[in-house]
């Protein structure tokens, strides 16, 4: 394969598709500024006015991500990665990574289950689960397809994908301390995402499409949401709240065993001919 064509055509392709974790930190860092500012310029005068409980959910929560799922859909589709994102995996995934996905699914069905919908209302179920599928779309392929596609392209270990990918995760939700969210809840929530994190990967891995992830993720943060602010009665409650723990357990201890390495084709440095 002729190494223009696996570079890019342009120097923006070129620019990225030679990978490296900066670049990986650049990506979510304008992808963290520009859906957390630029659609308050536009929303801005409408939340005001919002009373219906559910309207708020989609527009102070939900549209900002679906504005952020459209700027990284271009960003994409400019780099000609689509495909690469969303095709099947280069490295295959082991019969033990399953795990990661079975506890985050058990859990996941768990909060629903134990959700008291009476109190909540089908408006605000509703919106949580649009706003969760906007969610899990964006950080998905933020950290899980374009930050992995970066560190593959510069040759790192998947141990160090897995890595970098959770940890620029669980950086994004350290704004939330801007937010008004205390110290201490949000240390423990970054230690949460960067567990999480790595579950997603192990999942991307063993399912071997970034779609996947996307959809357990999506079911993940409205079904803790519901499951916090409206909790059924009953003893499974309180079980099913114990999952942020068990994950945090499974991904710390999952880590230790990814293993592999993506073969990427060798570059030609800078100003060098291509080869054929």
């Amino acid at each position: 394969m002729n190494d223009v064509v696996a570079l890019g055509t342009n120097g923006w392709q070129r620019f990225w598709n030679r990978g490296g974790w900066w670049k990986a930190l650049i990506a979510v860092v304008a992808y963290y500024l520009i859906y957390q500012y630029v659609p308050l310029w536009t929303l801005g005068p409408f939340v005001g006015g919002l009373t219906d409980p559910a309207a708020k959910i989609l527009v102070t929560t939900g549209a900002p991500i679906a504005f952020g799922c459209l700027v990284l859909i271009v960003f994409a589709w400019s780099l000609g990665w689509l495909r690469e994102l969303f095709g099947r995996q280069p490295i295959r995934g082991r019969g033990w990574m399953w795990s990661a996905v079975a506890i985050t699914l058990l859990f996941n069905v768990l909060h629903f289950a134990t959700i008291d919908y009476a109190t909540a209302g089908a408006g605000i179920v509703l919106a949580w689960i649009i706003t969760g599928l906007f969610i899990g779309f964006a950080e998905e392929v933020l950290t899980r397809g374009l930050v992995v596609n970066l560190m593959r392209k510069a040759g790192h270990r998947e141990l160090t994908v897995a890595l970098v990918s959770a940890a620029l995760f669980a950086a994004m939700h350290a704004g939330n301390m801007f937010s008004g969210q205390a110290l201490l809840p949000t240390l423990v929530q970054l230690v949460y995402t960067f567990a999480f994190g790595i579950c997603m990967y192990l999942a991307l891995r063993v399912t071997g499409a970034l779609i996947w992830p996307i959809l357990l993720h999506a079911t993940t943060d409205p079904s803790i949401f519901l499951q916090s602010a409206y909790p059924a009665a009953g003893p499974l409650t309180g079980f099913a709240a114990s999952g942020n723990i068990v994950v945090i357990i499974a991904g710390l201890v999952l880590l230790i065993f990814i293993r592999g390495r993506v073969a990427v084709p060798e570059a030609p440095r800078d100003g060098a001919l291509p080869r054929s």
